[in-house]
């Protein structure tokens, strides 16, 4: 193994309620998620996800609609830091992993601004040596591209790759290009017990 790809959501950054960042939206911002959801993910984005579409340029009309009271900025700064609670414990194996040699890259399906945000603002450029997303990769976990992209970005070969992620279908998709790969579950596992079953 010269290199570990790592999930962002769901393995680094896992909120502690299983319904995700918008728990509190109502409250804090009086904007039903549903609404949300409806008007604004669902139709939009998948193409913003893939670098079609810039967030704000789809979200701004959205909330003018739906929530006349928030700005774009209030929103994403909301939504960033609620969706920002990094596990530590895993942070800290990864450290041990990174110390060995092996290179740590973030896999994630993020658009351009959340990927600035983890990067930059919560410092995951200091922990990990790169960062793979689905916007700037024009692919999203599971097609096979956005596992071809990484490779031909890293130069690694796939038998030198190991990859943990939450949702099986990703899992099983880098496994179907050679990857070495695992399904984290947050709370429930310790990365060297995944490695030592992988043989590594």
């Amino acid at each position: 193994m010269k290199a570990m790809m790592i999930d962002v959501d769901g393995v680094i950054v896992a909120h502690p309620d299983p319904r995700g960042w918008s728990v509190n939206l109502e409250r804090d911002l009086g904007l039903k998620v549903e609404v949300l959801q409806e008007k604004f993910f669902a139709p939009n984005f998948e193409d913003i996800v893939h670098g079609r579409a810039a967030l704000r340029e789809r979200l701004a009309p959205v909330l003018a609609e739906i929530a006349p009271h928030l700005t774009c900025d209030q929103l994403c700064d909301y939504w960033f830091r609620a969706d920002s609670h990094l596990d530590h414990e895993l942070l800290a194996e990864l450290a041990e992993v990174r110390a060995r040699g092996v290179e740590l890259h973030l896999a994630t399906v993020q658009e351009h601004e959340r990927a600035a945000y983890l990067w930059e603002t919560m410092g995951l450029k200091d922990r990990f040596d790169a960062m793979h997303y689905a916007a700037a990769l024009g692919h999203a976990k599971p097609a096979p591209g956005f596992y071809a992209e990484i490779e031909a970005r890293t130069g690694f070969a796939p038998q030198d790759l190991f990859f943990i992620d939450d949702k099986a279908a990703n899992v099983e998709a880098a496994r179907a290009r050679g990857w070495k790969a695992a399904v984290w579950t947050t709370g429930r596992q310790r990365l060297a017990d995944l490695l030592a079953e992988a043989g590594l």
